[in-house]
């Protein structure tokens, strides 16, 4: 009988906090080692054979749309497998969805964020609507009577899968609709019209091209209104314990992100609750998206850090040519340059993080400039790091028995949700320009004094930064790509062992970002960088 051998043992019965190394080193650093104990009981739970299958599991059976039940009556529901509900049940338990804003403390963003983190590496089809739950947050704060009724629900840790009005449930989720089909991120261009009912409340008419996680119990969304482009609280029912007017048309038939939901939807005079002033919906509704970019690049640096642990753990137990995998100069260079892109996107993520905990005028320039800016970046280099990990594992990675398709089809949507690259990259050039304060904050991010390892990059990027052509959009993405790459090589010398912040600097500073890995210059301490990123 064949026998299976030299094939590495699944990557399973760990712990996603202990085990990594980089994630502790960030907890601690940006104010969250109180809550190590919480993460390392969320990290084992995650690790458990039993929990990774339930991702396996969503993703072989993904949702499926009702519109009708066997009499014709109109539901526009969405079924979930149980491993979706057990996945979003084991997430609110751990507070994802709310707990910086239920329970407000120094370092809780940072602490979701790590929750987060690990959560993604396990399944990224559930963080859809923890991200936009969370995000909701300030924006219902805007209208004090709609978040009276609405927040309790939205604290609780008790999710509840059932599809019935609020008020019956014991938490809630809310989603949100921007994306129109003739407009995309041109919100200006957007459709759906708002009409006062006379009491005070609205009925929305119209569509929306995405709305994802459909199941949630309520929905942020543009419309316009007399007074103009407004922002509105839609429930999936009426106050009267009606179904609300909304259509699920279909389903988008996606890349990846299977196991969540995302539709496509008409309104038919549903009801809303207006959020924040009439006619200023943009401004309503930007400091949701503000948090949900925060999330796009949480979900990428977690992505990232999954892939290249699934790599480093089958180099490691993995032979070719009578060498472990690992221990061969080409694969170990290709390691830790993965590696490493890795780490700086986790460091600045967690440091991003942190500015979400601080208060005052330098933590809010500095998240108005990083957080598109990170966005776009790290979420372009996740494509390019899950791809090159997945060829790590040859073709036993190409399957889909594997975690590696899977990790490879979810990057991209983070790089398109909430803006793609070049919105970012503009948004960036409006902070930049409109943010009392963001040179000077940035300024003092980047003080590494006379380090010889940075200081000729940040030389020429305050140049270009202070430059009349910094406006350029053409060159946007160069100037995004280098600030990044410039608060990330700071991060890692100030925090990171020699060999990371050497290698780091050498290869995407004086030689720049390169379209390919295992790039490293000679000297390299590949072995050192490899090890810290393995699973501990």
């Amino acid at each position: 009988m064949f026998e299976v051998r030299n094939q590495p043992p699944p990557l399973e019965s760990y712990n996603l906090f202990t085990s990594d190394a980089v994630l502790g080193e960030a907890v601690r650093r940006e104010g969250a080692d109180w809550a190590e104990g919480r993460l390392t009981a969320l990290g084992g739970e995650l690790g458990l054979p039993e929990t990774i299958a339930l991702g396996f599991a969503a993703n072989t059976n993904p949702p499926q749309l009702r519109s009708f039940d066997r009499y014709g009556n109109r539901l526009d529901e969405v079924e979930f497998h149980p491993s979706w509900h057990a996945l979003m049940t084991l997430a609110l338990k751990a507070g994802l969805h709310s707990s910086p804003w239920a329970d407000p403390k120094p370092g809780a963003h940072v602490v979701r964020a790590a929750g987060c983190y690990m959560a993604t590496q396990i399944e990224s089809g559930i963080y859809c609507p923890l991200a936009m739950t969370y995000g909701s947050v300030p924006t219902i704060r805007q209208n004090r009577a709609v978040a009276t009724d609405w927040l309790p629900r939205i604290f609780s840790h008790y999710y509840d899968p059932h599809f019935r009005p609020a008020r019956e449930k014991t938490s809630a989720l809310v989603g949100m609709g921007m994306t129109e089909n003739q407009g995309g991120s041109d919100l200006r261009t957007n459709v759906t019209r708002a009409d006062p009912a006379g009491d005070g409340t609205f009925r929305l008419t119209g569509h929306k091209w995405f709305m994802s996680a459909p199941m949630c119990d309520a929905f942020l969304i543009l419309a316009n209104a007399p007074k103009g482009l407004s922002c509105f609280l839609m429930p999936r029912w009426t106050p009267d314990g009606e179904r609300n007017a909304v259509r699920i048309n279909r389903l988008k038939d996606k890349l990846g992100n299977k196991a969540n939901a995302s539709s496509e939807v008409e309104f038919e005079g549903a009801y809303a609750e207006l959020i924040g002033e009439e006619g200023r919906g943009i401004p309503t509704i930007i400091e949701m998206s503000n948090y949900t970019r925060l999330d796009c690049a949480i979900g990428s640096s977690g992505l990232m850090r999954q892939a290249v642990a699934q790599a480093v753990h089958h180099a490691m137990h993995r032979t070719a040519f009578q060498k472990k995998l690992i221990d061969q100069a080409l694969m170990a260079s290709v390691l830790a340059d993965l590696a490493l892109e890795a780490e700086a996107a986790a460091a600045l993520t967690f440091r991003l993080a942190r500015a979400y905990d601080e208060g005052g005028e330098a933590a809010v320039a500095f998240r108005r400039v990083v957080t598109p800016a990170a966005k776009f970046w790290i979420c372009k280099r996740a494509m390019a790091v899950t791809g090159e990990a997945m060829e790590v594992l040859g073709g036993s990675g190409y399957i889909e028995e594997s975690i590696m398709p899977r990790l490879y089809r979810e990057t991209p949507v983070n790089s398109i949700w909430e803006g793609s690259g070049n919105v970012m990259c503009l948004d960036v050039l409006r902070a930049l320009d409109r943010t009392p304060g963001a040179a000077e904050v940035l300024a003092a991010e980047l003080d590494v004094g006379g380090d010889a390892r940075v200081r000729p990059f940040l030389d020429r990027l305050s140049e270009r930064l202070a430059a009349p052509d910094r406006r350029d959009e053409a060159q946007a993405r160069a100037l995004v790509r280098d600030l990044v790459l410039a608060l990330q090589a700071v991060l890692l010398v100030k925090n990171a062992p020699p060999e990371v912040s050497d290698a780091f600097c050498a290869s995407r500073l004086e030689a720049g970002a390169g379209a390919a890995f295992g790039l490293l210059p000679r000297g390299a301490d590949t072995r050192a960088i490899v090890e810290r990123a393995a699973v501990q």
